[in-house]
């Protein structure tokens, strides 16, 4: 990548997104959050404000929150900075395994140990976190978050803002609806709706 970039966040997956961003010989000047971090190891620009000292023709933006939560947060701030003018770069680690027919739309971050085969699509500002399986031919709405650990078969389709809770696993076919939650090890092998809550093995739905 050719333009500086910043981090939008201070928390941990910040600290993930700063050193996939290094892998890849990028040149991160530093990282917007309300507060200083202890732990960050590069220059705190200031709070969101902060941003109007760097035009959006000179630096690209990263996403630097997981599901704190809320996956609303991180979508909200994506929206934000768009709305402003900035773009969001793509970040695939050297250590993930992705198919060269792979499609990623603005945003979308592939950790380390992540494998995408191929005919995979990943809507804006999408999450495949360290370890995740995406097998061919899956869909995956904007804003979705594909945990450490997720597996998900062929011929997948994620809706939008999606959390898939760190280990689940999706069998082949399934289809998951928007804004739903799919606990951390659940195993889905049915269709589930927009706006559900699955949990356990194998999942099912949670009546809110």
């Amino acid at each position: 990548m050719s333009l500086d970039v910043i981090i939008i966040g201070g928390g941990g997956h910040a600290r993930v997104v700063l050193d996939t961003l290094r892998s890849m010989q990028a040149n991160v000047i530093g990282y917007l959050a309300p507060t200083k971090a202890s732990r960050m190891p590069v220059e705190y620009l200031g709070d969101d404000s902060s941003i109007r000292k760097y035009s959006s023709t000179d630096v690209e933006l990263a996403n630097g929150l997981g599901s704190v939560g809320s996956q609303n947060l991180r979508s909200m701030v994506y929206n934000r900075f768009k709305e402003r003018g900035y773009r969001f770069t793509t970040l695939i680690h050297p250590a993930a395994i992705v198919a060269a027919d792979a499609e990623f739309e603005e945003g979308c971050q592939v950790m380390a140990g992540s494998v995408v085969q191929t005919g995979v699509y990943c809507g804006e500002n999408v999450l495949i976190n360290t370890r995740a399986g995406v097998d061919h031919d899956c869909t995956i709405g904007a804003n979705t978050h594909v945990s450490v650990g997720v597996t998900l078969s062929g011929d997948v389709s994620i809706g939008s803002h999606v959390h898939l809770g760190a280990g689940s696993t999706v069998i082949q076919g399934i289809s998951i609806g928007d804004y739903s939650v799919v606990g951390a090890g659940a195993v889905v092998i049915a269709d589930v709706g927009s706006d559900q809550t699955v949990v356990g093995v194998p999942a099912r739905r949670i009546v809110k």
